[in-house]
């Protein structure tokens, strides 16, 4: 069996060197030689894409949100229609060709998820991923589950619960209500909670701050653990039971919901939710 690897790299050896020599002799830089292959040469121009779609979603619907190279952003508003709109970038079509996204739509639910496309070995091991930036309007009656984005993710006003896992950028969510998941973010997370279930934030494995606005009259109980960071409120009825070795204690009111965070690499600050009313109460005092 090793015999048979061992010849197989040989060989598999043999081949990228009789390409390199071929490519040499041609007259072209061997520094070129990973374009040509993934067919990423600049002189080929940029390669775009749009996609858009809408789609009716019923109240309470599923939106998943996967895989994708980019920024997302999320808009939201009362109304009951999924508005897609995804712009992609790459260098050449045969780069673009690289990833594909894939949209599944029912009335219940949403699934968009970027995915490997059908580009050859040297390609994908030579040459560059086309870049996504999805802009989605949707309804606010929904619950949302955002992983594994390679860029910043802004999410409206929803009024469900969401999940968000694997981020490689920050984190804005401008309300969820019930419950909110964060896992693996590597970016600061500023998220506005409503109506808070019993287990309602889970929050592990953050590179960044955490921003916690919560609306008013929630009664609340903090444990925080593996922190590299304090924890801080400005909330009345804010009490602060233990802050020892990264560990920390507290509550808000009678507390009651849960909050629990687990492996953070920064501060947790609990603040007031801004209302509609509040909003305009602060723009008059700086007027």
């Amino acid at each position: 069996m090793k015999r048979i690897i061992l010849v197989v790299l040989l060989v598999g050896i043999a081949g990228v060197a009789g390409i390199v020599r071929s490519y040499s002799r041609s007259g072209h830089s061997i520094s070129e030689l990973p374009e040509a292959i993934s067919g990423d040469s600049h002189s080929q121009g940029e390669a775009r894409e749009e996609i858009r779609k809408n789609y009716d979603l019923a109240p309470g619907a599923k939106v998943e949100v996967a895989g994708i190279n980019g920024a997302v952003k999320i808009e939201t508003a009362d109304i009951k229609t999924a508005d897609i709109h995804i712009e992609r970038i790459a260098k050449s079509p045969e780069a673009l060709n690289r990833r594909k996204i894939t949209i599944e739509s029912s009335p219940t639910s949403l699934k968009i998820r970027g995915e490997k496309g059908d580009a050859g070995f040297f390609a994908n091991l030579f040459g560059s991923s086309p870049r996504e930036r999805v802009i989605l309007r949707l309804p606010r009656q929904i619950s949302l589950v955002t992983e594994g984005v390679n860029g910043a993710v802004t999410v409206g006003e929803i009024d469900g619960s969401i999940e968000i896992h694997g981020i490689n950028g920050r984190v804005e969510v401008a309300q969820a209500t019930g419950s909110a998941k964060f896992n693996g973010i590597n970016g600061n997370i500023s998220v506005a909670l409503n109506k808070l279930e019993k287990e309602a934030v889970s929050i592990n494995g953050v590179n960044g701050n955490i921003e916690l606005r919560l609306s008013e009259g929630v009664n609340v109980d903090l444990e925080a653990h593996g922190m590299n960071g304090n924890v801080v409120s400005d909330l009345p009825g804010f009490v602060l039971e233990k802050a020892k070795h990264g560990s920390y204690s507290a509550h808000i009111g009678s507390g009651g919901s849960s909050i629990e965070a687990n492996g953070i690499n920064g501060n947790i600050k609990l603040t007031k939710a801004m209302t509609a009313s509040t909003e305009a109460d602060t723009a008059k005092g700086k007027s």
